[in-house]
């Protein structure tokens, strides 16, 4: 059961840093520095005063820069790949008594992969977003994704199947939002040349 946990735990948290890279660290020490949090052995560092002040600053110059219109969109660009390392990290340091080679697939199929759809999500969003409204609106959507990767990294702790059940009925909505496109413009042209 503590395995499941610690998977379901790492999922949620991947998909947090999805959202934003460093809150979800940032939420990671501070469990684990208040006991509420194991890591993986290798991943102690992770609960350390000095890895909470790091998390803690990138946090706040992270979230800061999502605030700035032209700002949010390059940064956009340059987490891609950070964001995927930071899924595996999260997801690495959550699993516990696993054999490394198992924990590591885990963590980068799963971690990694979960990263990646929640960063290529918000990224379209942004700039959908960027385009609607030649970025007045990137405040209120960099608000959300806030709230949502601070609200799904401390609900993964809390409540690590609940956090996975949440990723899963996002996962899910969004491949459905993506055949519903795909599927109905489709039905609609036929209707058409028919008529």
């Amino acid at each position: 059961m503590d395995i499941l946990l610690s998977i379901c735990l790492g999922i949620g948290m991947s998909a947090a840093c999805g959202f934003r890279v460093f809150i979800p660290l940032l939420v990671m020490s501070i469990a684990s520095l208040s006991g509420h949090l194991t890591l993986s052995h290798g991943f102690e560092w992770i609960g350390t005063y000095t890895a909470f002040a790091v998390f803690a600053i990138a946090a706040v110059f992270e979230v800061g820069a999502y605030y700035i219109p032209w700002l949010d969109n390059l940064m956009d660009s340059i987490t891609g790949p950070v964001t995927v390392a930071a899924g595996i990290l999260v997801t690495a340091s959550s699993i516990v008594h696993m054999s490394p080679l198992l924990k590591w697939s885990l963590a980068i199929i799963a971690g990694g992969g979960t990263a990646a759809i929640f960063r290529a999500v918000t990224t379209f969003m942004r700039g959908a977003s960027t385009a609607a409204t030649g970025g007045i609106g990137n405040p209120l959507l960099a608000t959300a994704e806030i709230g949502i990767a601070s609200g799904l990294g401390i609900l993964s702790i809390a409540v690590p199947i609940l956090g996975f059940a949440v990723v899963l009925l996002l996962i899910v909505s969004i491949l459905f939002r993506r055949i519903w496109r795909i599927v109905v413009p489709k039905r609609t042209q036929v209707g058409r040349k028919s008529i």
